[in-house]
């Protein structure tokens, strides 16, 4: 049995959903699984939910903010046996044309956290998404919200970041967003061969010098339904 996942391999499904916070787990388990679904790890909070959706096995686990925390959650479900990891998170919209509540995928991460560089030794690697599960994401997505973008994201290790121009610069090299986990589940789905995914909600919009404009408590839930929806389609498909 995991330290931080008091639970046994047969308690999880394949597919695993992964938000950061311990609430919205569980609203995605009473939200969107069938009746029926159970609680299978509620250590240190951090609230796990198995059942299924539309009759196929599926799993919801919250593992926290930021990379370091994340790692832990992620390795310990590929040790109970996950085979597709899909994080549903929100992000900070950098791409001009954003709006609050759109979804955005994240085709690859780039990881501004030494964490990624820790598991790899130092060697380079780009953190990248299984490309199936992209496909699965933006034919789900479009189907209800034309406001579903596929770029690239940045992983940050900050969540309070004030370096001079920087957000401006991962703008002008094409990220639609800013982060904190995607890189690091990218990373362990290419060592240990399993499959990952990153969707997330736009929560804010961040200027050129670091400035933001937060989306409102209704809207953010809007986004994050929509996003789930999909995220459970890919997840089941």
């Amino acid at each position: 049995m995991p330290i931080h996942l008091r639970a046994e391999p047969s308690d999880y499904a394949p597919a695993v959903l992964v938000p950061g916070d311990p609430n919205r787990a569980r609203h995605i388990a009473e939200t969107f699984f069938d009746p029926g679904f159970r609680c299978v790890n509620d250590e240190r909070g951090m609230l796990g939910f198995t059942g299924t959706f539309n009759g196929t096995p599926i799993s919801v686990q919250s593992v926290g903010m930021g990379a370091a925390s994340a790692a832990i959650y992620y390795s310990e479900l590929i040790q109970l046996g996950a085979k597709r990891i899909i994080r549903v998170g929100s992000a900070g919209g950098l791409k001009h044309g954003l709006r609050m509540g759109d979804t955005l995928i994240a085709l690859s991460a780039t990881p501004d956290d030494p964490t990624t560089a820790m598991l790899t030794h130092g060697e380079a690697h780009a953190p990248t998404a299984t490309w199936q599960l992209v496909e699965s994401a933006v034919a789900f997505a479009r189907e209800s919200n034309p406001r579903t973008f596929v770029g690239p994201i940045v992983t940050s290790a900050l969540f309070y970041d004030d370096r001079p121009g920087l957000m401006q610069r991962w703008r002008e090299r094409g990220h639609l967003g800013v982060e904190m986990e995607a890189s690091i589940l990218y990373t362990l789905g290419a060592i240990h061969q399993i499959e990952t995914l990153a969707i997330m909600t736009v929560s804010d919009l961040i200027d050129d010098d670091g400035t933001t404009e937060r989306i409102t408590d209704e809207e953010f839930k809007q986004g994050v339904n929509a996003m789930t929806r999909v995220a459970c389609q890919v997840a089941v498909a």
